[in-house]
């Protein structure tokens, strides 16, 4: 008997048509979700309305923003040990199946989200019929938190869409939207909104007199009068899909797999298990397969560390300063149309946020506005937006050569090149212009937010926005107060990164603040590697298997060799050493800016890169060892790399709480994670830290200080840990 009320989840509603509506709303929740009480609650409802004669046909639907978001992710910290999960999957594949076998149709009517359990009850449906809304999107993102689709989705979708959609939307968790998804079949029908009701009864009726016939691959009449493309497409997928082909996409799909994951998330390589077992020895083994590499992976510390992240980001999308504080932004202005300047033209527009573009060259404008354009149009030929919708967005823009105009925005930010004098000239300028009580933020990465308001005349309105590039896709906002930065204005930032999209921290101020900070240590040291006669391709191979997407040298390439030299030259190396003169800095990263070396954007740097400046992959340049003492290179041990580099940023983390520059381990771990790449599985610094045990921490920077030098010695917060035996987190 299920523990949930029906009341508080599902309201029946029988039309006079015969079609029953069955409307998910759960109380008490912004959002659907399932979890173990709710598959006896399904299970309970179809029972009795399977017997009832009146009854023709379902249709299964939501009243909320969503279909279902997904599974009850608290859920999941529950299980403890094996067998913990089994009967609760177990049951699970059976209300499913009882809902496949229906000899009832039941259609699925979605509109927004339909995720992970979601989307696997929708394709234990019938018929799927989807809103062609722009908040409707399907997934399988289970992988994202280090596990697999357990409601059969890993055996129903291979068998919907193809064996290699399936694997790409399950290796990659990615979204799709609503035709993307009707034209791989995923699901049968897209209407607009108003209709979704309508249409899914008609539907619903329909499939009572005449099912859906799902011969995928079949070469029949309908095939050849469809014309070649169709013909071509079945042949195709015969081929491909044939017990003895199919190896080939398996085989394909794990290579993928090895590039990116490094054999550090296991989930990926249970998902490929899962659809090849059941592919090839039939669904129910599939299912079984299912149901034990499930609770394998839930009970992994990868999956346990991932959980963490997805909690730490819901976390992260409240303000700790209040709503109450905060000022609604409907007019942004940002000064400099570079390349940051339209991805933060770009995530604020995508909140209907009008924004004016200043620069001080009309062309610089016209650039952002053709890039911003052609983001925009690229969902368009995705068909995740509209015409209509692009030519609404592109009205929120607007650009001007002078300062006059930034007189009617709420906030201003800057994102010019990393110069204080030209910053605070800025600021200058907007002071004169701008309306009373305008937040003037600067998108700075390691400028000291007070050096830049020293002369303000309102230093509460000046505050730290710094982004990551590019702008669109890196999730992380770190924003910098001041001592003198008011409440309100820091509650109205946080409100502006989360509208666009950005998981926020808030840090102190401070040379390099928190990101910048401890990523300098990282950078200083792969350069100090080098130096000594390190080989550029092995010390970022090694950092890629150690968990970071990017290896620092490619990383250099990729931010830009003189930015790279600015900040290593700067004020927060200075600061650095003056608090800690015995830590050593390489200063060939200068020398090698100083020969004209850019990176990736003159198509001069560490690595070669063929005219179109595309990285020729393996290949370094032919010169960039004559900056390190020649050609002859040696090759350090894998660990010796992971720990000098790791724990240098591991360190620095500990360094910034220490010093009060982030406030708690939450923040640490997420600037961590989301700006800088931080090995996601090992949790962020502070999860691995506790993860390894303080004590173990302290011993590897005391080996590390005794062969290197004082620059690791352990962060005195460290020392403490090991000594009373704390834990940064509880749980």
């Amino acid at each position: 008997m299920a523990t949930l009320k029906r009341e508080d989840y599902i309201t029946i509603e029988k039309n006079a048509n015969g079609v029953c509506t069955i409307w998910m709303d759960q109380k008490n929740e912004k959002i659907n979700k399932i979890g173990p009480d709710l598959i006896g609650l399904f299970e309970e409802v179809f029972s009795e309305l399977d017997k009832d004669d009146s009854i023709k046909a379902f249709v299964l639907t939501s009243k909320k923003k969503d279909f279902i978001a997904g599974a009850d992710i608290e859920a999941f910290q529950k299980v403890e040990k094996p067998g913990d999960w089994k009967p609760i999957a177990e049951k699970g594949h059976a209300i499913l199946n009882q809902i496949e076998k229906s000899k009832k149709p039941i259609v699925a009517a979605i509109h927004g989200n339909a995720l992970g359990a979601g989307l696997e009850i929708a394709l234990a449906c019938h018929a799927r019929i989807a809103s062609n809304d722009k908040s409707t999107k399907v997934a399988l993102p289970e992988v994202k938190l280090g596990l697999l689709p357990g409601g059969g989705g890993t055996q129903r979708l291979p068998r919907l869409v193809g064996l290699q959609a399936a694997l790409d939307m399950m290796l990659t968790g990615k979204n799709v939207f609503p035709y993307p998804a009707l034209k791989m079949g995923l699901v049968d029908k897209v209407v607009h909104v108003s209709s979704l009701q309508n249409a899914a009864q008609k539907m619903a009726l329909e499939l009572v007199g005449k099912p859906i016939k799902r011969e995928r691959n079949e070469l029949n009449l309908d095939t050849v009068k469809a014309g070649f493309p169709a013909i071509q497409k079945s042949l195709m997928g015969m081929v491909m899909e044939a017990p003895l082909v199919n190896k080939i996409v398996f085989t394909e799909a794990k290579k993928m797999v090895d590039k990116q994951a490094h054999g550090n998330y296991p989930a990926p390589y249970k998902i490929m298990e899962c659809v090849e077992i059941g592919w090839n020895q039939g669904i129910e083994k599939g299912y079984a397969a299912e149901v034990e590499k499930f609770e394998e992976l839930i009970l992994s510390p990868v999956s346990r560390q991932l959980i963490n992240i997805f909690f730490a980001m819901t976390d992260k999308k409240k303000n700790p300063y209040g709503e109450d504080k905060v000022k609604h932004v409907h007019r942004l202005g940002m000064i400099g149309a570079g390349f940051m300047g339209a991805g933060i033209a770009e995530v604020s527009m995508d909140d209907d946020m009008h924004v004016l573009l200043k620069d001080i060259n009309q062309d610089m404008i016209n650039s952002a506005y053709k890039t911003i354009y052609g983001d925009y149009a690229k969902k368009v030929s995705k068909k995740a937006m509209t015409k209509i919708e692009l030519e609404e967005k592109m009205a929120l823009l607007s650009g001007s050569l002078n300062y006059s105009d930034l007189d009617n925005q709420e906030i201003i930010i800057e994102a010019v090149f990393e110069d204080l004098k030209l910053k605070q000239n800025i600021l200058k300028d907007v002071e004169a212009n701008a309306k009373a009580n305008t937040i003037f933020a600067t998108n700075t990465s390691a400028l000291p937010i007070k050096a830049i308001a020293a002369n303000a005349k309102n230093p509460e309105l000046v505050i730290g926005m710094h982004y990551f590039s590019p702008v669109p896709k890196m999730p992380l906002l770190e924003i910098i107060k001041t001592d003198k930065t008011a409440d309100w204005v820091i509650a109205t930032c946080f409100d502006v990164g989360v509208r666009q999209g950005k998981t926020v921290i808030v840090v102190n101020d401070g040379p390099g603040f928190y990101t910048t900070r401890i990523l300098a240590p990282l950078m200083n040291e792969a350069q100090l590697m080098l130096d000594e006669g390190g080989d550029i391709l092995q010390i970022d191979r090694e950092m890629n298997l150690f968990g970071y997407p990017v290896g620092p040298i490619t990383l250099s390439d990729e931010v830009g060799i003189d930015v790279g030299a600015h900040i290593m030259s700067g004020e927060l190396m200075q600061e650095m050493l003056k608090q800690r003169p015995d830590f050593k800095v390489s200063k060939t990263l200068l020398e090698i800016s100083k020969a004209g070396y850019k990176g990736r954007k003159n198509k001069k740097g560490f690595y070669k890169y063929d005219e179109n400046g595309k990285k020729v992959s393996g290949q370094v340049d032919p010169n960039i060892y004559s900056f390190y003492g020649g050609n002859a290179r040696k090759k350090f041990d894998a660990n010796e790399i992971h720990m000098r580099c790791g724990m240098s940023m591991v360190n620095e983390a500990a360094l910034c709480l220490q010093e009060g520059i982030i406030e708690n381990p939450l923040d640490g771990d997420i600037g961590a994670i989301f700006g800088l790449g931080f090995p996601p599985f090992r949790g962020g610094p502070f999860r691995y830290i506790d993860t390894l045990g303080a004590q173990q921490v302290v011993d590897i920077l005391n080996d590390l200080a005794a062969k290197h030098g004082a620059r690791f010695k352990p962060a005195q917060i460290l020392v403490d840990y090991a000594k009373s035996g704390k834990k940064f987190y509880n749980k």
